[in-house]
């Protein structure tokens, strides 16, 4: 059968299939969506610190229908450019590629983690048992980067029935499915320990993977929509307020997460942030969130250890200050601390590992006359 990724023309424009030449409202996306992430984070970690809510808990609230569903539609976008690649090439570049990343992080954030463990009772088997888990259970906030692989290697072995592909990925998000609650029933069917958590690999995969798959599908026509949004910037106004009111009534009616609006609500807000980076990626008051967006896997790697630092320190020197400012001041610096951190390693050279991706662990032959390690956006 001939290849279906050009389902619906869809077709990715040279300027956004390579690795130089970014486009610039696509950056101001992922530049959005990376802070929200940081945001939910950190609002939520200092909220069960403090035992208190504060203004950034609504933020997040109102974000969270769209936060994830824009991260991976924008995921899916360049794919048509790469899916027909061999497969040790597709591998190297949408597995291998995360997995190093994956591996390397989760070791050292357990390095961190690890001495916690220890002191609050657990046994040095128990740590490393907890190590091993991270294998079958996406660790903690790499979560993203453990899914993106999987989605790559489905949607290129179903690549061929976009219709199903896209029908099947539809229904799994409504459905919803929800394995801890499962496996919970079961245990009190048989009377064990319930579980704390489901199996995230599947909870996610079944959430997410209809907008990794639309971004993918429909690739073509977002390009055209975004185009569209910044030539009609009245009409995109009026669209986004419009959004803005249903979204924000839909999570504070507590609705948000209803079977099938759920699904209307991520795509709609997708199509927000498309709307809001186009007006505003050639805006230069705005430019730093394309030039975040460019290194968003940088950020989304590092956040964590600046975050918790300043969380810990605002709430021991500061605890006048209300969660919601806590809040804003962590995410601030779980955004600039790894951009910094970067910079750094940038100019000295030392550390490159930590965020590109060494010969050794690339397994497709390098181009002819390159020598620069690898390090792709999570795209």
């Amino acid at each position: 059968m001939a290849d279906t990724g050009t389902f619906l023309n869809t077709r990715v424009g040279q300027k956004a299939e390579t690795g130089s030449s970014r486009v610039d409202w696509v950056d101001a996306a992922k530049g959005i969506c990376i802070i929200f992430v940081v945001m939910m984070h950190t609002t939520l970690g200092l909220g069960k610190a403090a035992d208190e809510t504060g203004y950034m808990h609504a933020v997040v609230a109102f974000a969270a229908p769209f936060r994830m569903p824009d991260f991976f539609l924008i995921s899916g976008l360049f794919l048509a450019a790469t899916i027909n690649r061999p497969w040790r090439l597709y591998l190297d570049r949408k597995v291998v590629h995360f997995f190093y990343f994956y591996v390397l992080w989760v070791l050292i954030q357990f390095a961190f983690k690890a001495p916690f463990m220890l002191k609050d009772g657990a046994t040095v088997l128990e740590v490393a048992r907890a190590l091993a888990f991270t294998a079958i259970q996406p660790f903690g906030t790499l979560w993203f980067i453990y899914m993106l692989p999987v989605f790559f290697v489905v949607t290129k072995l179903l690549k061929d029935r976009p219709y199903w592909l896209l029908g099947a990925a539809a229904i799994l998000e409504i459905m919803p499915v929800n394995t801890g609650e499962t496996l919970n029933l079961l245990a009190g069917t048989l009377g064990v320990t319930p579980v704390e958590h489901g199996w995230v690999l599947v909870d996610e995969f079944c959430a997410r993977f209809i907008y990794f798959v639309a971004g993918y599908l429909f690739a073509s026509h977002i390009f055209a929509f975004a185009t569209w949004a910044r030539n009609h910037v009245s009409a995109s106004a009026v669209g986004f307020v419009a959004w803005f009111i249903v979204n924000g009534l839909a999570v504070y009616w507590g609705i948000a997460t209803w079977p099938v609006l759920s699904l209307a609500l991520g795509a709609a807000g997708a199509i927000a942030i498309i709307i809001t980076s186009s007006l505003i990626s050639r805006i230069t008051l705005f430019r730093f969130l394309t030039h975040l967006g460019a290194n968003s896997i940088v950020v989304y790697l590092a956040f964590f250890l600046p975050m918790i630092i300043m969380r810990l320190g605002l709430l021991k020197f500061a605890p006048w200050m209300d969660v919601g400012t806590m809040s804003l001041i962590s995410t601030i610096v779980g955004v600039a601390g790894p951009m910094i951190f970067y910079a750094i390693v940038r100019h000295t050279g030392i550390g490159m590992f930590l965020f590109h991706r060494p010969q050794w662990a690339i397994i497709a032959p390098k181009k002819p006359g390159s020598t620069k390690a690898a390090l792709q956006a999570a795209e």
